[in-house]
């Protein structure tokens, strides 16, 4: 039996735009600033895709002691400033915008401010006016399911009928926890870097590229082929 879905949801950082090493220099920076210092790895497993609240919790659980006060803030400034001169889109994601024929959305761990700087600084912001959505909108952030089914019931399309489009652990997690497609994203510098899922987290398909994944959004009638 083919299955049949009706919308796409995007997670932005590390799927949209390549933003995820960028993150992680800033961070790490200002950990080791802060005297709470980390590798990759643990920026990998406390950071990435969680919202900053989320994150900031685990750093708390990990070193014993909350962040700093104002780190937030500081981080924010200097992550944004970073995004507004290096922050690329990722390669032929404008491609594939323009010949999908799904309703589409994106659901992000960012601030609304971030998801700002991001798709105007990319040219992405006329392809998700009035269908994007924060983690500030929900009471849960990822892993659970909360922000997904917020962007579901917003764009009208029932759980089972999305392909979620992740990068992440946290994300894979909660499309599943929602009860939608799973595809990771395995283009980002983050993951060629050495990001890896951990075992227990089994997509329903990867994706290496913008070309390979409207080729296989198309297989479901959702995408036109560019030629």
């Amino acid at each position: 039996m083919v299955q049949h879905f009706d919308l796409v949801i995007f997670d932005c950082d590390g799927v949209l735009v390549d933003s995820e090493m960028l993150s992680a220099e800033v961070l790490m920076a200002m950990m080791a600033e802060a005297g709470l210092p980390i590798t990759p790895e643990i920026f990998r497993a406390d950071f990435l895709g969680r919202s900053f609240a989320a994150a900031a919790a685990r750093a708390e659980e990990r070193f014993g002691r909350p962040l700093p006060p104002g780190f937030q803030a500081h981080y924010r400034k200097r992550l944004l400033a970073k995004m507004e001169n290096e922050l690329t889109a990722m390669p032929g994601v404008l491609e594939l915008l323009r010949v999908l024929d799904s309703p589409y959305c994106l659901a992000t761990s960012s601030s609304p401010e971030r998801l700002e700087v991001s798709l105007a600084v990319t040219s992405l912001a006329d392809f998700f006016d009035g269908r994007s959505f924060t983690a500030s909108e929900v009471e849960r952030g990822k892993p659970a399911p909360d922000l997904f089914l917020y962007a579901a019931g917003k764009m009208a399309v029932q759980p089972s009928r999305c392909i979620v489009v992740e990068d992440s652990e946290m994300g894979l997690r909660a499309a599943r926890a929602a009860g939608m497609a799973a595809w990771h994203y395995t283009g980002g510098s983050h993951v060629k870097a050495g990001y890896h899922l951990p075992e227990d987290v089994v997509p329903d398909r990867s994706i290496a590229s913008m070309k390979e994944l409207g080729e296989a959004l198309s297989l479901f009638g959702l995408c036109r082929k560019s030629g």
